[in-house]
């Protein structure tokens, strides 16, 4: 199976069957234990509903933050879930499973992710760079004498990278992404409402008004949240103007990351680019205006992957499918150590 392990969400696929799970990377557990709610199943969607929402003796833990493990235990049991879930518990051998993992990651972070997928039931555990299971899953001809360029914005991390012959020539991973534009909505409301809002709030005016280019039609939503001052809950209405004002900063600094990158690239794989342009992976692009701004400022075509959501979670299973002839390009356990 091949698995997407992000900050904001895990996706699943099997070989032969595409995506199969598609959760929240969130469990509930009870607190002093760390033991899982409600006999093991507050894992995904279920615990993403308590974000914010839970009461002193349970919390909702978000195991990944930055596109990388900050609490191993949890993470572990994390993933033991969604295998289990997904093999059914007839199986006694465990899977063949391919993580995507974020292409800046140090040694260390990469051994969580192997223990990690290890004692949660895996048989084997194949590590392959996002960006590159990005590219394959949005169908871009990676393999070929030819550059691509993919801009994964993701939760926790955004990977941007330029790849020819099957492997990434230039590649820059930062901690800026979606997570942090929830973050920037978050102050915002704050700064100039004195109004708490949670993430699940910031994250659905991001969604709902958020922008990164100014579109035909302006539009207002409701927020509510608890007023700073009085302590007491309290609603107020926002404009997307002033939303894509606060996304300026996050939304800039995704953008430098492109230029820097682009900066770094050989002159024949630039050249390249002028006539391949960018490819958006990952929810984050899916903000509204994203491409636009993009080629504004790069001067290059963007266009965002069909299903950006999916895309590295099907190059996974692209990988799954071609593992006899990729081997070489994966990292597994047994080189390393």
């Amino acid at each position: 199976m091949g698995i997407d392990l992000g900050t904001c969400n895990t996706l699943v696929c099997v070989r032969g069957e595409g995506i199969i799970l598609n959760e929240p990377s969130v469990v509930a557990v009870w607190k002093n234990t760390n033991k899982v709610v409600h006999n093991g199943q507050a894992v995904g969607a279920v615990a993403k509903e308590m974000l914010g929402k839970t009461p002193g003796s349970i919390t909702a833990i978000r195991p990944l933050k930055d596109g990388v493990i900050s609490d191993f235990e949890i993470t572990e049991a994390m993933l033991s879930y969604f295998i289990r879930k997904v093999t059914g518990r007839s199986r006694f051998i465990g899977p063949r499973v391919v993580i995507s993992i974020p292409s800046g990651i140090t040694a260390v972070e990469k051994r969580a992710v192997f223990d990690s997928a290890e004692r949660a039931g895996a048989r084997k555990v194949y590590l392959v760079e996002e960006p590159m299971a990005a590219g394959l899953g949005a169908h871009l001809p990676i393999a070929e004498a030819t550059a691509s360029m993919i801009v994964d914005i993701g939760g926790g991390t955004t990977e941007v990278a330029i790849m020819s012959l099957a492997d990434i020539a230039e590649c820059t991973s930062v901690r800026v992404a979606g997570d942090e534009m929830d973050e920037a909505i978050i102050n915002h409301m704050k700064k100039t409402y004195n109004l708490m809002i949670g993430e699940q709030t910031a994250e659905r005016i991001k969604i709902e008004i958020g922008s990164a280019a100014p579109m035909t039609e302006e539009t207002t939503m409701e927020v509510r949240g608890r007023d700073m001052i009085s302590g007491l809950p309290r609603k107020t209405v926002v404009t997307s103007e002033e939303i894509r004002e606060a996304l300026q900063k996050p939304v800039m600094d995704i953008i430098n990351t492109v230029t820097r990158t682009l900066e770094r690239a050989a002159p024949e794989l630039a050249a390249d680019l002028v006539d391949n342009g960018i490819t958006l992976a990952g929810g984050g692009s899916q903000l509204r205006g994203f491409p636009t701004v993009m080629t504004n400022i790069t001067g290059l075509d963007t266009t965002i992957a069909e299903d950006p959501l999916t895309c590295v979670a099907r190059g996974t299973s692209i990988y799954l499918e071609n593992i006899e002839k990729l081997k070489d390009m994966l990292e597994s356990d047994h080189h390393e150590l």
